[in-house]
C-alpha cells in the first residue's frame, strides 16, 4: 500500500505464532516514501537512520501496532490518520500543450535545500512548487495527482511499518532477490499450502532451499499445533533468513520445529554422539558439568526426532530443494501416512515433468498433476483501475500427487457390483428357449452399459 493513501492500519487476523505488536528485538519492514522497503532490526534506545528521509528513535515504535504510517519530527514519531481515496474529475484539459522547459519551475534546488534547513514541512514546499510552476494548471486532474504523488516521495519524512504477514514477507524477499526463493512467488507459495493440505495439528516433512519461505509458510499454517521436521545439509540446525521478517515466537514455535539433516535422516546411520559422562568420573567445575547436561540434551533430542521420523505417519510432504525431487521422495515415502499429500517446487518445468513421468505408472500413487500460476496486479484507484504494466514471467511450478497403500488384490466398487450382477443372472433360470424376455433384454442392456463405462472411467489402476 502506498504511503498515506488508502487504510494505513487495516489489519489481519491476529496471529498465534506471531506478536500483535511491535517489540525490542524484531525485524520490520520498514516502507519509505520512495516506495522501496527496507528491513531494519529494532534495538532498544538505538536510533534508526532511513537516510535522506530522517531518523528517529527506535523506543518510539516498540509497543506500537503494526500497519501504522509516522511522520519523522526531531526524532519522534507523530501518527499519520489514513488518507482516504478521493475521486479525480476528469476535465477537458490536456497535456499537448505542455512544454516542459528549463524556466517552467523557477524554484531552484539550492532554493529547496535552505526551506528544508529552515524547517518547512514537505507540505509547504510541494505548494510553493505547485504555486510557481508555470504549467501546473495546464495538466490533467490526473497528471496534477501524479506531480503531488512524486514530489510527495521526494520531500516527504514519513513511513509504514508493514505487517509481516507471509504475502508481505514473500513479497519483500521476491522483489529483492528472488533467486534465494528459488523464485517461489506469493501466489505459488499459498497454491503450495492449499495443495499440501497445512492446517493445524497436522505433521508434515519439509525440505526448504528457498531460505525458509516454505518452512515459514507451513509454521505460519500450523498456528502453533502440530509438527514440523525439516531435513536441511547442514548439521546444526539451518539458518532461514525470512523466519527473521515473520518474527516468530519462540515460545510457540519452538516445540513444533526439529530439523535434521540427510545423514541422521538414514535408518542405517548410526550417529557418532560425544560422550557425556565426565573424564575422570566427577565434574571439575560447574561450568563442565554445564557443558556436559547441554551436550547430553541435545544427543537426546537428536535420537528422539530420529524415532519420531521413522515412526511415520505424517500428513504431508513439502519440497523445495535443488537436489532431485526422485530421491527426496523414495527416501521419504515411507514416513507418510495414507492419503498424504507430496508436493514439489521448482523453478523449471522440465524438473517437474520429468517426476509427472516417473510417478505416474508408479503403484503407490495417485492422481499426479503439474500446474503453474498466473499473477497479475492491478492497481485499484477510483477512475484509475489499470492492471500494472510490469508483472513478473513465472512464480515457478508445482508438482502434486497423493499416496496410496498398494493392494493389488483392491478394485473398483462398479466393478464389484458388476461381478455379484453378472453371478445373480447366471444363477437366475431362463424362462424358455424361444425370444428373450424383457427381463433379459434389459439386464443385458445393463451388462453393457457397464462394461463399456468400465475401461475409461471406473477401472482402478492396481499394477
Amino acid at each position: 500500500m502506498d504511503v498515506g493513501e488508502g487504510s494505513s492500519n487495516s489489519r489481519h487476523a491476529p496471529s498465534i505464532t506471531r506478536e500483535d505488536t511491535i517489540q525490542n528485538g524484531h525485524t520490520l519492514l520498514i516502507k519509505i516514501p520512495s516506495g522501496d522497503i527496507r528491513s531494519i532490526k529494532l534495538e532498544k534506545d538505538a536510533t534508526v537512520n532511513l537516510g535522506k528521509f530522517g531518523s528517529f528513535y527506535a523506543n518510539e515504535l516498540i509497543g506500537r501496532p503494526f500497519g501504522l504510517t509516522y511522520e519523522i519530527v526531531n526524532k519522534k514519531l507523530k501518527v499519520l490518520p489514513p488518507r482516504p481515496m478521493q475521486e479525480v474529475e476528469d476535465t477537458e484539459a490536456t497535456n499537448e500543450l505542455i512544454n516542459d522547459g528549463q524556466f517552467v519551475q523557477p524554484l531552484t534546488v539550492e532554493e529547496i535545500e535552505t526551506l528544508k534547513k529552515a524547517g518547512l514541512h514537505a507540505t509547504e514546499i510541494i505548494k510553493k512548487q505547485i504555486e510557481q510552476h508555470a504549467n501546473y494548471s495546464l495538466k490533467t486532474e490526473f497528471s496534477k495527482e501524479k506531480y503531488k504523488k512524486r514530489k510527495e516521495m521526494k520531500y516527504s519524512k514519513s513511513f509504514s511499518v508493514i505487517e509481516p504477514t507471509l504475502y508481505n514477507v514473500c513479497e519483500y524477499w521476491f522483489n529483492k532477490d528472488q533467486n534465494r526463493l528459488r523464485d517461489i512467488r506469493m501466489d505459488t507459495l499459498a497454491q503450495l499450502t492449499s495443495l499440501a493440505n497445512i492446517r493445524p495439528g497436522g505433521r508434515y516433512i519439509a525440505v526448504d532451499d528457498a531460505s525458509g519461505v516454505v518452512v515459514s509458510a507451513i509454521l505460519d499454517r500450523l498456528g502453533g499445533q502440530g509438527r514440523l521436521i525439516t531435513i536441511c545439509d547442514v548439521d546444526s540446525p539451518p539458518a532461514y533468513p525470512v523466519m527473521l521478517q515473520m518474527n516468530f515466537r519462540r515460545e510457540v514455535v519452538s516445540p513444533i520445529m526439529v530439523s535434521l539433516n540427510w545423514a541422521t535422516a538414514d535408518e542405517e546411520y548410526s550417529p557418532i554422539v560425544a560422550s557425556t559422562d565426565p573424564p575422570a568420573g566427577k565434574f571439575k567445575s560447574d561450568g563442565q558439568r554445564a557443558r556436559l547436561n547441554k551436550r547430553k540434551l541435545a544427543s537426546d533430542a537428536l535420537m528422539q526426532t530420529r524415532e519420531e521420523l521413522f515412526s511415520g505417519e505424517f500428513d504431508g510432504l513439502v519440497i523445495a530443494s535443488e537436489y532431485d525431487p526422485y530421491s527426496i521422495i523414495e527416501k521419504l515415502y515411507p514416513y507418510l501416512s495414507g492419503s498424504a499429500s507430496i508436493v514439489v517446487y521448482s523453478p523449471h518445468v522440465q524438473v517437474v515433468t520429468d517426476l509427472y513421468n516417473q510417478l505416474r505408472d508408479l503403484p503407490g500413487y495417485l492422481g499426479p498433476t503439474v500446474t503453474e500460476g498466473w499473477l497479475r496486479q492491478y492497481q485499484v484507484l477510483p477512475g484509475r483501475t489499470h492492471p500494472m504494466m510490469n508483472a513478473s514471467g513465472s512464480g515457478g511450478f508445482l508438482f502434486h500427487v497423493i499416496k496410496i497403500y498398494d493392494d493389488p488384490t483392491a478394485s473398483s466398487v462398479m466393478v464389484q457390483r458388476h461381478r455379484k450382477k453378472l453371478k445373480q443372472n447366471s444363477e437366475t433360470p431362463s424362462a424358455g428357449a424361444g425370444e428373450p424376455t424383457p427381463e433379459s433384454i434389459t439386464v443385458a442392456a445393463t451388462d453393457l452399459e457397464l462394461t463399456s463405462v468400465l475401461p475409461e472411467d471406473v477401472e482402478m489402476r492396481t499394477s
